[in-house]
Formats: C-alpha cells, structure tokens, sequence
C-alpha cells in the first residue's frame, strides 16, 4: 500500500434496540402497503367446498293484496336465489312465504339474506329493490310503529308527518342516510349500510313520539358537512350542532277561574270550633233524658218539613198565576208620562198636514233632479256631434 492512499476505517453504525416479542418475527406477505386489510371480498363456491351438514328454513306470512304481485314476480325471485343454492316456497292456500337450505348452498350467511327478502316482499317492497338484500354491505331494518302510540288519528298524522308533503322528507331522508325507506301500514321497512339503518330508526321513533324529522335532517346535514372538513374529522362535533328545547305549547286557553277574596292574614291562629257536647251544654241539651231529646229531634225534623213543603207549594202555585195583560206599547207609554194620555182631532190633522208637506218637498226635488240630468245628457250628445262635424 502506498503512503498516498488513505485507510478507510467503517465506524459502526448504531442498531436500533428490537422488541423482544418481535425479535425472530420475519416480514409477512401480507405487511405490504398495497394490500386493503378493509376491503370486503365476496365469498365464492370455492371458499366452502362442503355442504351444510343441516337444513335450516325460514317462513313468513304475507297480506292478501300482495298475492297477485307476489304470483308475478315469484319466477324472479327463484332465480336470484337458486344462484345462492337456496329453494323457496310461495304457499297461497296458507298466504305465507318459505325459504330453505339445500346442498348447493355455499354460503351459510345467505339464508338469513333470503329471509330478509322474503320479509320485504310481504312488507310491500317491490321486487328490483329487495334484491339488492342479497348483496354484501346491505342490510335491513322493519321498524314496528303501530304499538307506540294508542289515538289512531294521532298515529296517521305523525305518519303523514314523516311522509311529508309529495314525499319530501321521505327523499331527505335517504339522501342524507344513503338509505331506502318504505312506509307501509304499521312498519317501516328500511335497507342500506348499518349506520344508515341506525340513524333512520332514530328518526321514525322519533317522529312517532312528537319530535318532528326537520331537527333530524337539519342534525344530519351539518354533520354531513363536518365530515368534509379534515381539520375536523377527529374533533367533538357537539358545538356545531344545533339543540333543540322543548317546547310546550297550550292550544287551549285555560279557563278563568273566579278570583276568590283573599283572607286577610293574621298572626295568630283562629280560635277552636265548639264540639257537639259544649253546643249541648250551652243549649242545656246535655242534661235531658234520653227520650226527652229524641222528641226534641222529632219536634225539629217536623218544622224543617213545614218549611220545605210550603216552599214547594210556592213554586208549584207560580205556573197557576196569569200574566198581566199589558201590551209593550202601553208600558212605553206608562214608563214616558206616566199614565196614556188620549189623542184629540186637531193633533191628528196637524200630523197629516206635516206628511203631505214633507211628500210635497220631497216630489220636487226630485223632479229638480231628473231636469239636471236630462240637460246634461242633452249637452254632451250635442258636444258630440259637433266634435264629428268638425272632423
């Protein structure tokens, strides 16, 4: 070697301290960064090359009205489920619906797919649209609304109420939740992704216990937005959303009750009523002999009797008593000086004569009138006239 060349000395580098549970751990082919851990993959005929070792079967029962639709679109229904391997009854003498495993079933979670579609379909869900129950990721809620409230023409109203006018909060509703809502009868049939089943639960239950679907919606849309934002996705939303307050509102006006005097308030207690023994000592009572007092209870109850019955007789002897005859005229004219003075000759001629004055007054202002106006229109036809001449 010569002098000229450097000697290269390795330092050694500093190894970084191993965790012991991971010391003889060697990298997985599935550690790679282009693998989706999360992704859902469908399950083949492949996957299970076994059948079931047992048959399992679902029933439900369906309304008559939906018989005819059912009959049509059966043939369907059987060929979306017999590429899952599963067999399906339409029983119309029983009006119920029935689904089964067979050896060609591959999947056992499809059964309970297959019940739920059969749930739809009596639920009146037309049939393009309980299939997609079949897929992965779709899932279904019916929401029993019939028990919650007990007054009928409540339950239609509130009903209505998530309905909306055309249908429009029904729209919102599933646009916001990614859902599709049916309302029928005493149900609610509901099918989309898990989270979206769970908020639409929340507003239906709602809605039937007197808490209107707006706040809902409203609630839904911010969060919507909020979502959005990547500053906020891993912060508390509490602040931005709106609360409500209860409110409640009398629609009827409660009555007036009659303001009673007010005692006046005095420090000291009143003072203790007499028993039945001090009235019977003031009276003397006390002292008489046992059928002295009960002559005098007697002697007592008779007068009151006295009393009430010449009342009665009173009242009863009113309806016997004609009326008085007077006339209204003649009590205006007793009431205005006193007693009804009689009319001589001259004052009725004097009334006469006023009326045929007044008639005379009245005649010719109106003849007066009618001359006026014949004029007027005399003059505006010649004005016209003479307006065309001149043309």
């Amino acid at each position: 070697m010569s002098d000229t060349e450097e000697i290269k000395v390795e330092q050694p580098t500093e190894q970084k301290p191993v965790n012991k549970n991971k010391k003889y751990r060697r990298d997985k082919p599935w550690d790679s960064e282009d693998i989706d851990h999360w992704k859902i993959e469908p399950f083949l005929p492949e996957d299970n090359k076994y059948p079931l070792l047992e048959e399992s079967s679902f029933a439900t029962l369906f309304p008559k009205y939906r018989e005819n639709y059912l009959k049509q679109v059966w043939p369907l229904v059987i060929q979306a489920l017999d590429k899952q391997g599963i067999n399906c009854v339409l029983d119309l003498i029983e009006g119920s619906m029935t689904v089964k495993t067979t050896r060609k079933t591959y999947d056992p979670y499809s059964i309970f797919k297959a019940r739920d579609l059969i749930k739809l379909l009596a639920r009146s869900v037309p049939f393009p649209q309980a299939v997609k129950i079949m897929e992965d990721g779709v899932a279904c809620d019916i929401i029993k609304i019939g028990n919650i409230l007990r007054n009928k023409e409540r339950f239609v109203k509130r009903r209505q109420r998530l309905i909306g006018p055309d249908g429009n909060t029904l729209k919102a509703i599933e646009l916001l939740t990614n859902c599709y809502v049916m309302v029928q009868g005493n149900t609610v049939s509901v099918m989309g992704p898990y989270k979206g089943l769970k908020e639409t639960r929340r507003i239906v239950i709602d809605c039937m216990n007197n808490i209107h679907p707006i706040y809902h919606i409203k609630e839904l849309m911010i969060k919507r937005e909020l979502a959005k934002d990547e500053k906020l996705k891993n912060e508390s939303w509490d602040r931005f959303l709106p609360k409500f307050k209860k409110r409640n509102i009398k629609t009827k006006a409660p009555q007036k009750k009659s303001k009673k005097d007010k005692k006046a308030k005095t420090l000291f207690p009143p003072a203790q009523q007499p028993s039945k023994i001090d009235l019977q000592l003031e009276s003397g009572e006390y002292f008489l002999k046992p059928s002295e007092r009960a002559a005098k209870e007697l002697q007592r109850k008779k007068e009151k009797q006295a009393e009430n019955n010449a009342k009665r007789q009173e009242e009863r002897q009113k309806a016997f008593i004609a009326p008085s005859e007077e006339t209204p005229k003649s009590k205006k004219r007793k009431s205005e000086g006193g007693e009804s003075s009689s009319l001589t000759v001259e004052d009725l001629k004097k009334k006469f004569i006023e009326k045929a004055k007044k008639r005379k007054i009245e005649e010719a202002n109106k003849k007066e009138k009618s001359d006026r106006t014949d004029d007027y229109i005399i003059k505006t036809k010649k004005s016209k006239k003479e307006k065309k001449s001149s043309k």
